[in-house]
């Protein structure tokens, strides 16, 4: 068990946002995690990306998927009623396109859930396309908006995407966030080899990206907050480097993809190392 935001947690296995849903398809699943972070919620109701919305890599997959999701309404009527009877914490993946989306699906939101992820990933519509998240200022703003509308816990998805994780980290935890969780995708593309046809444009996740995530989760680790490590997680050994880089948990991601009983085998057997590691101490 592991304590962070002042609440307990009874591991540090996480499930990443986009990946796993609402958690409900796996319930097995969901319930032996530590938190389940829930696919990214808007204001309005999204259809997502147009196919091809996702494509293999030699060491992952790129994808366009479009932050598809019902809308922050029809999530709290229909959804969230199911998602809080999980056994594990729940925090929700917040998208907005505008500093007042955010404010505005985190007071329907309420108190209801363990905590909020707060994503500041998305094109930021008013400022000309810019992402929210490569700019300290921007990224302040949206986290300071949301920490007047919440006592819940704020945690901050951050992106590598041509920035410093460590200059927009430090920007969104003096303006009041509690913890921060990276990597969120890398951006990449694919072409048809044969036609030079460009086939995707999106976000690069899986062990191509590990190597960097663990650098970023190092040099965010300085500031003093909990952090939860994400990208190209699939194996205890992956967690326990994540750990070593100043991680206090992880989230899984496009590993549960193929295999979305992945985390149960991880926490069994990162279970096992601890003991180990225990007896050999004595």
């Amino acid at each position: 068990m592991i304590k962070l935001f002042g609440i307990p947690f009874k591991n540090p296995i996480f499930i990443a946002s986009g990946v796993f849903g609402f958690g409900l398809d796996f319930k097995e699943v969901s319930n032996k995690v530590g938190a389940l972070f829930t696919k990214g919620i808007t204001l309005k109701p999204r259809p997502g990306n147009p196919p091809p919305r996702i494509v293999e890599t030699a060491a992952g997959l790129i994808n366009w998927v479009g932050l598809e999701n019902p809308g922050v309404d029809i999530f709290c009527r229909d959804i969230l009623p199911k998602v809080k009877k999980l056994k594990c914490r729940v925090f929700v993946n917040v998208a907005g396109f505008s500093i007042n989306d955010f404010e505005k699906i985190v007071e329907k939101l309420a108190d209801r859930i363990d905590g909020l992820e707060i994503n500041v990933s998305c094109p930021n519509v008013k400022e000309g396309g810019v992402l929210f998240g490569q700019d300290p200022k921007i990224a302040a703003q949206v986290t300071g908006a949301v920490r007047k509308r919440t006592r819940l816990p704020v945690i901050v998805k951050l992106t590598p995407n041509f920035c410093d994780p460590l200059l927009i980290g430090k920007a969104c935890i003096d303006a009041g966030a509690d913890g921060l969780s990276l990597i969120n995708t890398v951006f990449g593309q694919a072409y048809n080899a044969h036609t030079g046809e460009r086939i995707i444009s999106g976000g690069l996740s899986g062990p191509a990206i590990k190597p960097f995530a663990l650098f970023c989760v190092n040099r965010v680790s300085v500031l003093g907050v909990p952090v939860i490590g994400i990208g190209g997680i699939e194996t205890v050994a992956d967690v326990r480097e994540f750990l070593s880089a100043g991680a206090s948990a992880v989230a899984i991601g496009s590993a549960l993809l193929r295999d979305p009983y992945l985390p149960i085998r991880i926490i069994r057997e990162l279970k096992v190392v601890s003991n180990i590691s225990k007896n050999e101490k004595l």
